[in-house]
């Protein structure tokens, strides 16, 4: 297994201090701030650890409350809101320096039968024959700034694959829509909760940039655009794999007072709907303080 994704896997597993209580670490590459996916997966692992295995989440909404701090450990705390017979409810609260820093409420469903459709996979290239981001990002890493490089070229736990490449060093004006396909690295355990955590933690990577793309921007190299997640809602439909391929349909509908609306979808490589996803985000122009501060996927 790649190291990767063994300190992705080792990231999740949260400590027990107390019941209900939970702690949490940053990889020791963080930069100035907790990438947001990292807390979702983490709050989710929090949640699930008191739930029963009969039940899966089905559902979770969160909020980004202040900027994590990468130096210490996060703190959770679950709140058993209700078990009932087929759904159970739990609220995470994530905690730093004293202080609320993130919350979720996440609701788990006793696995039944029932009605079924979802709508179809759009058309997309296969995965085999595209580049992913590390050999992308490798391309033009000559041309990075120094402050970045490391940041910039590292490898990641989750492989991004992009149907459509973007040139972040001359961006252009796109229509606000991208797909990209996403798994994890390496095969993963087969535990059905931690594959829905990863998934989590996957689906904040590249979300928050396809409210940029109208406007010839790119959040990952110009340091004029404050980016940052405000909340993160998702919907598990089905059962999948994270180290399978997932093609992860995003569009933004609208961005409006520094803050961009986006949505998405994930499919399997044959065409189910296994998830959705909708987050709005910070999306604003510096005029000051321009020393770039690049969020830690």
């Amino acid at each position: 297994m790649s190291t990767v994704v063994e300190r992705l896997l080792e990231l999740l597993d949260l400590e027990p201090i107390e019941v209900n209580i939970f702690r949490g670490i940053s990889p020791a590459d963080s930069w100035q701030r907790v990438f947001g996916g990292q807390v979702l997966g983490q709050a989710l692992v929090a949640a699930t650890r008191t739930v029963g295995t009969n039940s899966i989440v089905h559902s979770l909404h969160a909020y980004f409350l202040r900027p994590g701090d990468p130096k210490i450990p996060i703190l959770y705390e679950v709140e058993r809101t209700r078990d009932g017979r087929s759904f159970t409810t739990r609220r995470v609260v994530a905690i730093q320096h004293g202080r609320p820093i993130f919350n979720m409420s996440a609701s788990f469903h006793f696995a039944e039968e029932g009605f079924d459709h979802h709508f179809d996979m759009p058309e997309a290239p296969p995965p085999e024959g595209l580049k992913n981001m590390y050999e992308l990002r490798q391309e033009i890493s000559d041309k990075i700034p120094s402050e970045l490089s490391n940041w910039w070229s590292r490898e990641r736990p989750i492989e991004i694959r992009p149907v459509t490449p973007r040139d972040h060093l001359n961006p252009s004006k796109l229509d606000p829509q991208q797909s990209v396909w996403v798994r994890a690295c390496e095969k993963l355990p087969d535990d059905v909760s931690l594959h829905q955590c990863i998934l989590a933690y996957a689906s904040d990577m590249t979300l928050l940039d396809t409210s940029l793309m109208p406007h010839a921007a790119s959040g990952a190299l110009d340091p004029t655009i404050q980016m940052a997640s405000l909340d993160h809602a998702m919907w598990f439909h089905r059962p999948f794999r994270a180290d399978e391929w997932l093609l992860y349909v995003q569009d933004s509908p609208s961005a409006y007072g520094s803050r961009g609306f986006n949505r998405g979808s994930l499919f399997t490589r044959e065409g189910v709907l296994i998830a959705s996803v909708a987050q709005e985000g910070l999306i604003r122009r510096r005029t000051k303080n321009l020393k770039k501060k690049p969020r830690t996927k």
